[in-house]
């Protein structure tokens, strides 16, 4: 299925982000909604910071949580930006509510991105759906993964994050 959305994919969105998400999948364990999320808002902010997402200079601020699904944003954010937990260039805001939005900062410029509310509603639905259909079963876990892979083929990171200069 990944493979029969690569080659258009990769031409509406770039090598870099297939990349990104690739790699996100292979360290997230699956192929999961929020992780890609995170990988879409990670190169959208290293694009509008104008940093260099292959030698870590991005500070983040997730409001992602630690819960998932929520939280597995934050793996897509640290493989996107390259801003790991490790070298001490991420961190995962207390406050609550937990939400899909990161702030950024690189060079002296801030942004927040937060995922638009028409999109987490549509994400919320289709997880809903898929738990009252299956309950958490292996055939939830291939709903999510084909929602996710549909997010994946159209979801232009341009198009469903409110961006706010800080």
């Amino acid at each position: 299925m990944v493979e029969e959305i690569r080659s258009r994919t990769i031409e509406k969105f770039g090598a870099q982000e297939w990349e990104k998400a690739v790699l996100t999948h292979q360290v997230h364990g699956h192929l999961g909604i929020y992780s890609l999320l995170g990988v879409k808002m990670g190169c959208l902010a290293v694009e509008l910071l104008g940093a260099d997402a292959s030698h870590p200079s991005i500070s983040v601020l997730s409001f992602a949580g630690n819960v998932p699904p929520l939280s597995c944003m934050n793996d897509g954010l640290q493989v996107s930006t390259g801003s790991t937990l490790g070298r001490g260039l991420i961190t995962v805001s207390p406050e609550a509510p937990s939400r899909s939005a990161a702030q950024f900062s690189c060079g002296g410029k801030t942004i927040r991105l937060s995922l638009k509310a028409a999109c987490e509603q549509r994400i919320q639905d289709d997880i809903r759906k898929a738990k009252e259909q299956f309950a958490t079963t292996p055939a939830y876990w291939e709903a999510v993964r084909k929602a996710a892979i549909g997010y994946w083929s159209t979801w232009d990171r341009h198009e469903i994050f409110d961006i706010e200069q800080l």
